[in-house]
């Protein structure tokens, strides 16, 4: 009953991780975008959605019904003011760029709040939970579970099935070809971005509920995010969903072995797959 609780409350960390994943199978599994600041903007969206619950004095929910709009028009303008000066087939440039932007923001994010830790408040939710025979499991990691099961079908369904999936794929495969046929990858890329980073707004509520974050948490937020996509398969949601999901069911059981094991049992795993198979579990197909 130990290895089974384990493994259940792995899976539900893995929900959180997969809406990491999420922007990042976007930007760097589709639109080959390297982006280093992503984590961070998952630790400033979180800080922002403590802020607007703090000063609009709302509940968790209608925090991200007002951050998430905000979240993509920010990810549309930095595509457009930005990364579309870098992106290319080097990917030299758009890591250059999303580095000095995640310093930035670490930095900000530190003279604007100091290096406390702080959590958004989820008015009993972050301790609620569900009884399933012996086992007990959260409401707040059910419910962030769902979502991010929800997101990455309704993502996937936009890029297979709209015409600006077809559009987002066409520029990603040769943006110069697509311009031929009427796409305009600038805009296309911007809105890729803008939903990336929305998809983030959505994350950072969850992330503020269910730990503590502080403005230097960016860097192992995105090493989780990048290890998920990476266990998939570049180019897969649904890869980079079920690389999230083996990654939190492997940091759980480590941590239940040894306490020190967490996050080494992740890492373990992910150079395991990395060894075996380096375009990851489900990568391989067509962009």
């Amino acid at each position: 009953m130990q290895w089974l609780d384990a493994a259940i409350q792995g899976v539900l960390l893995g929900g959180l991780y997969a809406q990491y994943a999420l922007g990042m199978s976007l930007m760097f599994g589709v639109m080959r975008i390297v982006n280093t600041a992503h984590g961070d903007l998952l630790i400033l969206l979180s800080f922002a959605a403590i802020v607007i619950a703090t000063y609009l004095g709302i509940g968790p929910y209608a925090t991200m019904f007002v951050l998430v709009p905000l979240a993509a028009v920010a990810g549309y303008a930095l595509q457009r003011l930005v990364l579309n000066r870098a992106v290319g087939s080097d990917p030299l440039p758009s890591l250059i760029a999303t580095f000095g932007l995640s310093i930035t923001i670490q930095n900000a994010l530190l003279a604007g709040f100091t290096a406390d830790a702080r959590s958004l408040p989820g008015n009993g939710l972050e301790s609620a939970s569900l009884s399933i025979g012996p086992l007990f499991v959260g409401l707040l990691p059910v419910q962030i579970f769902c979502a991010a099961l929800v997101l990455t079908g309704a993502i996937h369904v936009l890029l297979r099935r709209t015409r600006f999936g077809r559009a987002l794929r066409a520029a990603a495969a040769d943006a110069d070809a697509a311009s031929m046929i009427g796409v305009n990858p600038r805009h296309v890329y911007a809105g890729a971005t803008a939903l990336a980073v929305g998809v983030l707004g959505v994350a950072a509520v969850f992330h503020a509920l269910r730990v503590t974050v502080s403005p230097a948490d960016g860097p192992g937020q995105l090493i989780y995010a990048f290890e998920a996509v990476i266990i998939g398969g570049m180019g897969s949601l649904w890869g980079g969903f079920l690389g999230a999901l083996l990654l939190g069911v492997a940091q759980v059981v480590g941590g239940r072995i040894d306490a020190g094991w967490g996050s080494l049992a992740g890492h373990l795993v992910f150079l395991a797959v990395l060894a075996v198979r380096p375009q990851g579990l489900f990568g391989g197909g067509s962009r």
